[in-house]
């Protein structure tokens, strides 16, 4: 595949974009680029009727012109209007997701954080890790991540502590003690202890 670098301020962004990107993730991509460089092209389409348009590379070429980047390398496609925002949404929905099972064989957790992880994105994946279950099956239970401020974990941890003091859980085939006190907490709040 041939690359080109183009003028940053030639490039003109997709008026379709969906794609956006928080604050975190804007600084993880800025992080990314003062690291390593632009390691990822642009891909841009060179029809008449949509030259320079941005096929895939918004947040990238927003982060290079935000860091004073004047050249970034593109890839160039010459696509009707409806097959570029064909391939744009392609693009943005080919995200895919994490084996966390390889992900924490292979890194440890102060890494993955210094290269953009929350740690409680990497602590969240890991509680499923802990139920002792034959590999591939973990039907019928479900990971579940959540984000909470500062007070309402404490709350939460209290909470949770309360419910293991309570004892052994019955008949929840669930060997996961945080899974099953945060059950029985739902069950109190719902009237059903």
């Amino acid at each position: 595949m041939e690359t080109k670098n183009y003028n940053i301020n030639d490039l003109i962004f997709a008026e379709y974009n969906p794609r956006k990107i928080n604050d975190k993730q804007k600084q993880d991509l800025t992080d990314s680029i003062k690291r390593f460089g632009f390691v990822e092209p642009v891909i841009v389409n060179v029809s008449e009727e949509r030259k320079n348009i941005i096929i895939s590379g918004h947040q990238r070429v927003k982060v290079a012109k935000e860091m004073g980047i004047q050249f970034v390398p593109c890839v160039e496609l010459d696509l009707t209007r409806d097959k570029e925002k064909e391939l744009n949404v392609r693009m943005n929905k080919a995200g895919g997701e994490w084996d966390w099972d390889i992900l924490n064989q292979n890194f440890e957790v102060p890494e993955l954080v210094e290269f953009g992880f929350l740690e409680n994105e990497i602590i969240g994946a890991d509680i499923i890790d802990d139920i002792d279950l034959p590999a591939g099956d973990k039907s019928p239970h479900e990971q579940m991540t959540f984000i909470l401020t500062a007070e309402q974990k404490t709350q939460l941890d209290n909470a949770m502590a309360k419910a293991k003091e309570m004892g052994e859980f019955i008949d929840t085939h669930n060997e996961n003690s945080n899974g099953n006190a945060i059950a029985r907490v739902c069950e109190n709040f719902n009237g059903r202890c």
